[in-house]
């Protein structure tokens, strides 16, 4: 009985947390903007490859961040280098983003005229990926340190996104990390994921990814 009741506040929770998605996907539309929610394990690179972005993007496009942490906010000030509107949510006890958040600042903040909204998420591979935000593109960053096993381990994320970003991979010659292993775990789980292979310290890659995201608006 219990296991019944807590299912179903879980099926109501992410059920209202679909429609709320629904509703930011429209008002996104509305404005025409671009938002792409990026997600990965805590330390995979999410808010390097942000600066890295926003430092090429930001002289043609009008760029926003939602920054999406538990505590603090050093990764906003970090981004606030490149743009000013870097917009803060602390989630607390939350290890994850949702679609109330992100309602609740919608309506709080004005976003007209943004070109590319980027959304990032609080670093974890679980809970993210239950909670869909209205976005348009969903990105998954997976460091070649972390291990070519996640994708195995961590499904949901992975199925669900539309492209995965290997990170730090000037550090291939050094880990173990098995980049046609994790390939062939993302091809069977999403067979319609595009992967980017980069480096944000070398640039390697870093083009191939800058053009993708040219390309939604084009």
């Amino acid at each position: 009985m219990h296991e019944t009741v807590d299912q179903h506040m879980l099926e109501s929770i992410l059920g209202r947390n679909n429609e709320l998605a629904h509703h930011n996907r429209e008002h996104f539309n509305e404005l025409g903007l671009v938002a792409i929610n990026i997600m990965s394990a805590p330390g995979a690179g999410k808010t390097t490859l942000l600066e890295k972005t926003l430092s090429s993007l930001s002289t043609d496009y009008d760029c926003s961040v939602i920054e999406g942490d538990m505590i603090g906010d050093l990764d906003a000030k970090r981004l606030q280098k490149y743009i000013p509107a870097v917009h803060q949510i602390t989630t607390g006890k939350s290890c994850h983003l949702d679609a109330q958040m992100i309602a609740r600042l919608l309506h709080a903040q004005k976003f007209g005229g943004t070109d590319y909204l980027f959304i990032e998420n609080v670093g974890n591979l679980v809970c993210p990926a239950e909670f869909p935000l209205g976005e348009h593109k969903r990105v998954v960053l997976l460091s070649v340190t972390e291990g070519d096993d996640k994708p195995l381990k961590y499904p949901v994320i992975f199925h669900n996104c539309d492209v995965v970003v290997f990170t730090k991979c000037d550090l291939l010659p050094y880990v173990t990390f098995n980049m046609v292993k994790a390939k062939d775990s993302i091809q069977n789980l999403n067979p319609k994921a595009q992967c980017f292979e980069l480096s944000v310290l070398n640039d390697t890659g870093v083009d191939n990814w800058l053009n993708w995201i040219k390309g939604m608006r084009s």
